[in-house]
C-alpha cells in the first residue's frame, strides 16, 4: 500500500483533529482503505509541491 503521509490527497481536518483522505471513494474502496487491504492505492498522488517549479526549467 502507498504512504498515505505523502499524499497529496491526505489531508489534516482541523475539525476532527485528525487526517482524512480527500479521494472520492465508493463503499467497497472506503472498506478496502479503511481495512488496509489495498495492495496499492489506486488515488495515490505524491505530494510534490516542487513539481511545477522543476517542469519549468
Amino acid at each position: 500500500m502507498s504512504n498515505c503521509d505523502n499524499c497529496v490527497n491526505y489531508v489534516y481536518d482541523e475539525d476532527e483533529d485528525f487526517y482524512v483522505c480527500m479521494a472520492k471513494l465508493d463503499e467497497d474502496e472506503m472498506y478496502r482503505f479503511v481495512t488496509g487491504s489495498y495492495r496499492e492505492c489506486p488515488y495515490y498522488s505524491p505530494d510534490d509541491e516542487y513539481a511545477v517549479v522543476r517542469h519549468q526549467m
